[in-house]
């Protein structure tokens, strides 16, 4: 497990660099832009591409295309190998190319569809959100190049490059708003610009990469090709089995365009906050352990395949507990210190608040999911996922009638923070499911010592959390400190709670090595 940890740690620092300049980004960019319906339309035109970014890049072909090409570099020659690249490029291109050029002709209906809230909501701007997104619908054509280029990197061990890539988004982003927005007549543009030239780079700065490999892919076609027919019976159900979460935020961004202007963004500025610690370590251990599931798999080794997976679940929990309870206790602090600047307000800080605090509560099930579902991917299992993800949707959709609606009609301003709720309860449905038909299937047991690890993780959780709650500020001080003490402060409480939390895991038994997951 030495080897997955330091790979897991490469990822997770790459995406420490791509995570602190997301909330660069995202702080520039409350800076610049007041929250209202401009941001609203931009945060839908983003979501769109976005989303489909998830299916394929992230989600779906990653699932399906790296346990493929696992097993071709175990079992198969290297020209066999290389044929199966340019297929896959060929047809992955062809296919996003006509998705790409259908989504900018019909931007204006994708735009009601997705937030059909728009034609009644006061101060909504529909038509700005469908240029938009013409702008930014081809970022999924390079995206998912990009992502092609990072599965062939990461079978080959070759993780630092693809987990860097993303951080070109924000750096590209940061530089059309601040330096490049003054140029516009319609500021707000600059941001679209910034996605489609950011989605071009994340595949050109993967290239060099490849060509030392010498796997670059020449994007050739052949309808009846065995590989990417197998690919793509595995990628159709994966689309829906990987992307549960993103299709639950899809329905509440839907919900959250008939709620008060500032809603969407309000979901959207606390969403980045989950997406930091659920990046750093789920994603990073789920794009480890892939290809060393898919290989165990095709060795047959199964009692390897299961010690992959405690390991992963064993790390998974000892970052995720302290993750979530330190997010919902500093919800407001972080976001007075990193997003109260210029345009965004004490009041933006506090609805932001809400939905960051109610979405926490669902972090260590977002986590597992990322953790868990390899464990079928990995088996070229893409059916099973989908029925669970299919229950997880409707579940997420009957926790949003029974807790939004009637937050809704009461005249509640907090209704968004009930959407991120039922997010959460839903994630908790997914999570739950994959764990235990694993269990059934006999793909997993739990090796000792189990209780005793995870009774440890709550002492040391509540122990952060009382002294946390004993020494942060009030509620009013963040409204009205300024910038420096605020920062100070909050560098202070997040460093007190690391200290606490190790010094107790620590004291109560728990070696370095045990923390680490060797």
């Amino acid at each position: 497990m030495s080897r997955l940890l330091r790979s897991g740690a490469v990822i997770s620092a790459m995406t420490l660099i791509s995570r602190i300049l997301g909330l660069v980004r995202d702080m520039i960019v409350a800076r610049y832009f007041p929250v209202d319906g401009a941001t609203d339309a931009f945060f839908v035109a983003f979501k769109i591409p976005n989303l489909l970014r998830r299916f394929f890049a992230e989600g779906a072909f990653s699932l399906a295309f790296v346990p493929v090409l696992a097993e071709y570099k175990e079992k198969r020659s290297r020209e066999e190998l290389s044929d199966l690249i340019d297929h896959v490029a060929g047809a992955l291109g062809l296919l996003l190319l006509i998705i790409s050029l259908i989504g900018m002709v019909a931007a204006p209906i994708l735009v009601y569809l997705f937030a059909p809230g728009f034609t009644k909501q006061a101060g909504a701007q529909p038509e700005l959100a469908a240029e938009m997104l013409r702008i930014t619908f081809p970022y999924i054509l390079f995206i998912s190049l990009a992502g092609l280029a990072g599965g062939i990197l990461n079978t080959f061990q070759k993780f630092a490059v693809p987990a860097f890539t993303p951080s070109l988004l924000n750096i590209i982003m940061i530089i059309a708003t601040v330096w490049v927005a003054p140029y516009f007549g319609q500021p707000i543009l600059v941001l679209a610009w910034g996605v489609f030239f950011a989605g071009l780079a994340q595949f050109l700065f993967q290239v060099p990469s490849l060509i030392r490999l010498g796997l670059m892919p020449k994007f050739k076609f052949k309808k009846a090709h065995e590989g990417v027919k197998r690919i793509m019976q595995l990628m159709l159900p994966a689309i829906f089995g990987s992307s549960v979460a993103q299709i639950n935020l899809v329905i509440n961004t839907i919900i959250a365009s008939f709620l008060v202007v500032g809603s969407i963004s309000w979901l959207y500025y606390s969403d980045r906050f989950i997406e930091f610690p659920l990046a750093i370590i789920g994603v990073a251990l789920g794009t480890v352990i892939l290809p060393k599931l898919s290989g165990d798999h095709a060795r047959a080794d199964s009692s390897e395949f299961q010690k992959t997976l405690d390991w992963a679940l064993r790390l998974a929990l000892l970052i995720a507990i302290p993750s979530t309870l330190g997010l919902i206790l500093l919800a407001e602090p972080i976001l007075a210190t990193v997003m109260m600047h210029g345009q965004f307000q004490w009041g933006d800080v506090q609805m932001s608040a809400m939905s960051l605090m109610t979405y926490s509560l669902g972090l260590p099930a977002f986590i597992l999911v990322k953790v868990l579902a390899p464990g079928f991917y990995s088996r070229q299992d893409t059916k099973t996922p989908v029925k669970i993800g299919v229950i997880s949707v409707i579940a997420n959709m009957l926790l949003n009638i029974i807790i939004v609606v009637p937050w809704y009609f009461s005249g509640f301003i907090g209704a968004h923070a009930g959407l991120s709720l039922a997010t959460a309860l839903a994630g908790y449905v997914n999570a739950g499911m994959l764990f235990m038909t694993l269990r059934r299937q006999g793909m997993f047991s739990a090796s000792q010592g189990w209780w005793a690890y995870v009774a440890r993780i709550a002492l040391a959780s509540l122990v952060m959390v009382v002294l946390v709650w004993l020494i942060k500020p009030e509620w009013l001080w963040w409204r009205d400190a300024p910038t420096t003490e605020r920062v100070a402060w909050l560098i202070a409480l997040i460093i007190a709670s690391l200290v606490s939390y190790f010094s107790t895991l620590s004291l109560s038994g728990m070696p370095l090595r045990q923390m680490l997951g060797r």
